[in-house]
């Protein structure tokens, strides 16, 4: 949700949700139930500026309450573009957004072991400061010190029961951004903490809790490739998920990048959901119905 040369200023940004809502809109106008989660890095990764750049003045809030912030943002952004594109289709209904929480176990082993950059590169000097207040970064050579976070595994929408009532009576509904807020349970209460939950993973479980039928994640291309990068290179159609797997198992998937989205589909149909897919924002109606993207139906 930034500009095309990766402008994150407001009018960017409402600009890419607004155009990505089009297609949105075009999906709910076709009849489709929809819930739509989205990413937040580029958001969170401003926040954690301002913290940095800031600290000195104001004290740094937490991982958590960034996320909840770009949450609440974003979801205002999609209600106003969303209604605006469904109301010029004659589809007009409401759209609300739920600022969810995911739960994630306190003994993930990313939170002995973080390895999720986040924010900006620092010199060692500034690094050293946030350090000071317990915070983890590691060297990244001529290019800085930068903050690194766990990323647990999601076991759980906590909010998905508010995400469902609102889609049965028939809103479009914003859930799970950014892979939803963080929290652990200790001694029977929530809390949350410093992590970053993947989007992808997170949306494959708001899916199945919601009983969706069809999981569609949107990128900025219309096939996952096999080969990336090297002369054998190839588009993925329509797989198994035995074919995705042992793909997935010959590192054909960056971790950083199309494994997430992999996995996401795997987990998704591996509980029962009917069809998943990975394709181009500009073709999820088609991805939906079948038509486009990789897909995997089973």
């Amino acid at each position: 949700m930034t500009g095309p040369d990766g402008s994150a200023t407001p009018a960017a940004q409402a600009a890419a949700v607004t155009g990505a809502m089009e297609h949105v809109a075009d999906l709910v106008a076709a009849g489709a139930q929809v819930a739509v989660t989205h990413g937040n890095g580029p958001q969170v990764g401003n926040l954690l500026i301002k913290n940095q750049l800031a600290a000195t003045v104001v004290p740094p809030v937490p991982l958590d309450w960034c996320g909840a912030q770009t949450q609440a943002t974003i979801g205002i952004l999609i209600m106003n573009a969303l209604e605006r594109a469904l109301a010029a289709r004659g589809a007009a209904r409401p759209v609300s957004a739920v600022v969810t929480r995911t739960l994630v176990d306190a003994a993930d082993r990313g939170f002995t072991d973080p390895v999720k950059p986040v924010g900006r590169y620092f010199p060692v000097d500034e690094a050293r400061r946030f350090m000071a207040i317990g915070q983890s970064w590691k060297s990244f050579g001529e290019r800085g010190w930068r903050r690194v976070v766990a990323s647990p595994d999601p076991l759980e929408i906590l909010d998905a029961d508010a995400a469902a009532v609102l889609m049965a009576a028939g809103h479009v509904v914003v859930a799970a951004g950014g892979g939803g807020v963080p929290v652990v349970r200790q001694g029977g209460e929530l809390r949350g903490v410093e992590a970053v939950i993947d989007k992808d993973l997170a949306s494959a479980l708001l899916a199945r809790r919601l009983g969706a039928g069809t999981l569609v994640i949107a990128t900025n291309v219309e096939h996952v490739m096999v080969g990336f990068g090297t002369p054998a290179e190839r588009p993925l159609h329509r797989t198994t998920s035995a074919e995705l797997r042992t793909l997935a198992a010959a590192g054909h998937f960056a971790g950083g990048s199309m494994g997430p989205k992999v996995e996401a589909l795997l987990r998704f149909v591996a509980a029962g959901g009917k069809r998943a897919a990975i394709s181009s924002l500009g073709r999820i109606t088609d991805a939906v119905e079948g038509k486009a993207g990789t897909i995997i139906e089973e």
